[in-house]
């Protein structure tokens, strides 16, 4: 019987007994346990921080919201504080803010990104025209 089935059958009692075992084997050196460190959750956004940010970058609220893929209306009510970024949203404003490089990177034209940006397509060259070019 493998480990984990052996500790998944023992009852709870066992489990935490063989936890905290574990656990004093570790602190003497005697065993080394995986650990795993978990990102931190982004920081939340007071609205003058996602105005500034907005302002920083020469946005419209327009402009900001295609850019983080909501409503003009999302971006208005965070910036006057009647609502709140969500996760995800906070996580894109991180993103910008610590990099702003990183919005060009991702909406320049074809012709002008940047070669790092560039090598993960996978399209024809034709493909990639804009009808206007053709």
């Amino acid at each position: 019987m493998a480990e984990t089935e052996k500790y998944e059958k023992a009852s709870v009692f066992e489990q935490i007994k063989q936890g905290l075992e574990q656990s004093l084997a570790n602190v003497r050196g005697e065993l080394t346990l995986r650990t795993t460190v978990l990102v931190s959750p982004p920081p939340s956004a007071s609205p003058m921080r996602v105005r500034s940010l907005r302002r920083r970058l020469k946005m419209s609220q327009s402009l900001f919201a295609s850019t983080l893929n909501v409503s003009p209306k999302l971006v208005q009510s965070w910036e006057q504080g009647t609502r709140k970024p969500g996760r995800g949203d906070l996580r894109l404003i991180q993103i910008i803010e610590s990099d702003p490089r990183v919005i060009d990177a991702l909406f320049a034209p074809a012709g002008k990104r940047p070669a790092a940006a560039r090598a993960g397509r996978d399209r024809p060259r034709a493909a990639r025209r804009s009808p206007a070019a053709a």
